[in-house]
């Protein structure tokens, strides 16, 4: 069957690295070394990507379980540096994605994603309304890799698994993919995926990335 669809991360794919200056801002206001911040950082935010917490509710549990004595300012500082840290952009992976709508293939965004980044991204970028579906993960409350997020996307595109490529920088979310049948690809830079996409065989369908 052939390929209808992609389906990308957006996190560390349609993204660059994230802003060190955002990143050494939100250590500097919280004052807590690198280990202890990714620590606290890390623990709630698989529930901000689901829509449990909003960002601020985010920060204001990272505030109170880390014991810092911050006010309501400096709480609403770091929801927003946050926030920038991700507003970056894979500039060779946009250019592919026109690529791919230029060949015919239907495309779209599935990330795991809290309310003030996506207020950041939608602010900063007019490239989403290039996409065909926009799956947020806390819009449906749920997120990578529960099976159900990927079957409302394959739902939004009207694509069967094996028609639709999903394009992740995470082990467990490919693996989620893949065991609904849809084709997976681990991604880590450009060069790596033009190799992936010919090792398996989808450049027979796919253009691959320049």
């Amino acid at each position: 069957m052939s390929l209808r669809a992609v389906v990308f991360d957006y996190g560390m794919v349609l993204t660059g690295q994230p802003s060190a200056e955002a990143h050494d801002a939100m250590l500097r206001i919280t004052g807590l070394p690198r280990d202890e911040f990714e620590a606290v950082y890390w623990a709630d935010r698989h529930a901000y990507d689901e829509g449990k917490l909003t960002g601020l509710q985010f920060w204001q549990n990272i505030v109170r379980d880390a014991k810092l004595d911050l006010d309501a300012a400096k709480v609403d500082e770091l929801n927003l540096w946050d926030a920038r840290m991700w507003t970056t952009q894979n500039p060779a992976m946009l250019a592919w994605q026109k690529q791919l709508k230029a060949h015919g293939l239907r495309t779209a965004i599935l990330s795991n994603m809290g309310d003030t980044v996506l207020s950041s991204i939608e602010r900063e970028f007019d490239w989403l309304p290039q996409f065909d579906v926009l799956i947020w993960s806390f819009q449906h409350n749920m997120a990578k890799p529960d099976p159900a997020i990927y079957k409302l996307t394959l739902e939004r595109l009207g694509t069967r698994p094996e028609e639709t490529v999903f394009i992740d920088d995470k082990q467990p979310n490919i693996d989620a993919a893949r065991a609904l049948g849809i084709v997976g690809i681990l991604f880590t830079n450009i060069e790596r995926l033009r190799e992936q996409i010919i090792e398996q065989g989808l450049d027979k369908e796919l253009p691959l990335p320049e």
